[in-house]
């Protein structure tokens, strides 16, 4: 196994990215759409290709850029030279959606929602019972990766989904305050024009160290909000970074207009990062029958080595079963 590179640079001084930044200049960056979007299209017989989660070359072993994302199959690991051209891909970890990665001082820890096989996950569409938990594996290179293990499991009533079951996705761990904030979706919203659901809430868990003894706050810090137009359905997914003056939220909130669905990516303000209040939409579904047309999902940002922010995110094209998910870039200069 090769040795992995030392965390040392932005990731070992300021823990999570974009200290280096104001909220103001993040509230006042002007994202573009990157020409070659998208830039990871669905493969395999997956219909989906989401949630992506990139480290960028000052932080990998290699010094390229890494996208993890997920598919039907499992999570994947991309490669690239410039952060826009992937390749093929290869599998991580099956059962798995929805991951984020943490550096520490011995490597990786990737996170996931860990699913139901893939037969029992199609039966949810018609009426059996989600259930998932926060996993996670370890690795020192990006190549090698550790058995999965539990970090975060079911044991509160807003996690309910269904008659019997659960939800536990989207985490997203930052080191703060001495310690380690876990940023997690729970439950689950039925979505009608989609046919399928929608996390309801996030919430927040925190522990002293990064791969266990998460202890879960007394209640979500985000909830849909019927007097919020973009999630006034459900919360969605939320990636927190710690700036110079506070901490932003992405989050992509999911609403109604009418009898249509939407996803856009929102910024949110936080002083604590508990507390959060909407700031402005950063990416709005484009209504124009793309590949984004009625849905922008979960992204991450991330600081490129030129200073430049680029927000990664995948969208849908439609709500019903025959729409498809890529992942796209967005970029301020």
């Amino acid at each position: 196994m090769m040795s992995a590179r030392p965390v040392i640079g932005r990731a070992a001084e300021n823990d999570v990215y974009m200290q280096n930044l104001t909220f103001e200049a993040l509230f006042d960056a002007e994202f573009r759409m990157y020409g070659g979007n998208p830039i990871l299209r669905r493969h395999g017989f997956s219909t989906v290709v989401a949630d992506p989660f990139v480290l960028t070359p000052d932080r990998t072993p290699d010094g390229r850029w890494k996208l993890f994302a997920h598919t039907l199959e499992g999570v994947f690991i991309y490669d690239s030279a410039d952060g826009y051209g992937f390749g093929k891909g290869r599998k991580i970890v099956s059962r798995a959606m929805r991951p984020s990665v943490l550096e520490t001082e011995e490597g990786y820890i990737l996170f996931y929602e860990r699913v139901l096989p893939l037969l029992a996950r199609g039966l949810t569409l018609v009426g059996g019972d989600w259930k998932s938990e926060i996993w996670a594996v370890k690795s020192r290179d990006l190549v090698h990766f550790s058995e999965p293990f539990p970090v975060l499991g079911y044991d509160r009533p807003y996690e309910q989904a269904g008659r019997r079951g659960h939800s536990l996705s989207n985490p997203f761990v930052i080191r703060d305050n001495g310690g380690y904030s876990l940023y997690y979706s729970a439950g689950l919203t039925f979505v009608p024009d989609c046919g399928f659901s929608e996390p309801t809430f996030v919430c927040l868990a925190r522990s002293a160290r990064p791969d266990a003894d998460y202890k879960k706050a007394d209640a979500p810090i985000l909830r849909p909000d019927p007097e919020q137009p973009l999630f006034n359905l459900c919360s969605g997914c939320l990636k927190v970074y710690r700036l110079a003056d506070g901490y932003a939220g992405i989050q992509n909130g999911i609403y109604r207009v009418g009898k249509r669905s939407e996803s856009a990516i929102n910024l949110l303000r936080s002083e604590d990062g508990v507390h959060f209040e909407f700031a402005r939409t950063l990416v709005a579904p484009s209504r124009d029958g793309g590949w984004m047309s009625q849905f922008v999902y979960a992204s991450h940002l991330v600081q490129a080595p030129d200073g430049s922010l680029r927000l990664y995110f995948n969208a849908r094209d439609r709500a019903d079963i025959l729409g498809v998910e890529h992942i796209g870039v967005a970029i301020a200069e």
